[in-house]
C-alpha cells in the first residue's frame, strides 16, 4: 500500500475492453451523448439527468471540477461509452467512494461493469482499505450490479448530493487481505 495521503486521482486505467482517462471541459458532447439516454437514469434518484440542462447543471459541473472523474471509453470502436468518479477520499480511513457510475445501454449485463470496477478497485487498493458506493435505494438495477460484483450491503443513509437529499444504499468491497492490516 501506498502513502495514505497521496491517492492518485488520476490515473488512465486500460482493461482488454474498456479504458478510462480523466474527464476534461472537452469531453461535454461525447459524455453527454452516452447519457442521453432516459432509461439510463429511469431508477436513479436523479432521473432527469438524460435531459442536457439537469445533465450539465448537475452532474457535469461536479464531474469536470472533481478531482476523480472519467471518461469510459470502449477499446474497440474508440466510442465513449459512460463515466465514472472516485471521490471522498479519506486518508486517515483509507477509504474512498466509486460512483457517479453509467454506462450506455448498449454496454449493460455483459461484462463492462465488472471491468470497469475492477480496474478502478485494483488501482484504489493501492491506498484504500475500504472502497464505498453510494446507490439510490430505489436504484435496483444498480443494486443488483453492486452484488454481482461483490458489493456488500452495509446500511441506508440520507446522503446530499448536489443540494437534494435522497437515500442511497451504502455497499463496501473492502480490499484482498485487509483483515490482515
Amino acid at each position: 500500500m501506498q502513502d495514505s495521503d497521496d491517492f492518485d486521482f488520476s490515473p488512465t486505467l486500460v482493461g482488454e475492453t474498456i479504458s478510462l482517462r480523466p474527464l476534461t471541459a472537452d469531453d461535454f458532447e461525447a459524455v453527454y451523448a452516452a447519457a442521453s439516454d432516459p432509461l439510463i437514469w429511469e431508477q436513479h434518484p436523479y432521473p432527469l439527468r438524460y435531459r442536457r440542462d439537469v445533465f450539465e447543471s448537475g452532474f457535469w459541473v461536479s464531474a469536470v471540477t472533481a478531482q476523480g472523474a472519467f471518461v469510459i471509453t470502449d477499446n474497440a470502436s474508440g466510442q465513449v461509452i459512460g463515466s465514472s468518479r472516485y471521490y471522498e477520499w479519506d486518508p486517515a480511513k483509507q477509504e474512498v467512494a466509486i460512483g457517479f457510475t453509467f454506462l450506455r445501454r448498449s454496454h449493460w449485463g455483459g461484462a463492462t461493469n465488472r471491468e470497469l470496477k475492477r480496474l478502478m478497485l485494483e488501482h484504489a487498493f493501492r491506498w484504500a482499505r475500504v472502497v464505498w458506493f453510494h446507490v439510490g435505494s430505489n436504484n435496483l438495477r444498480s443494486r443488483k450490479a453492486m452484488e454481482k460484483i461483490g458489493g456488500v450491503f452495509s446500511h441506508e443513509e440520507a446522503k446530499e448530493i448536489h443540494g437534494t437529499v435522497h437515500v442511497h444504499a451504502f455497499y463496501r468491497i473492502d480490499a484482498p487481505g485487509s483483515a490482515d492490516r
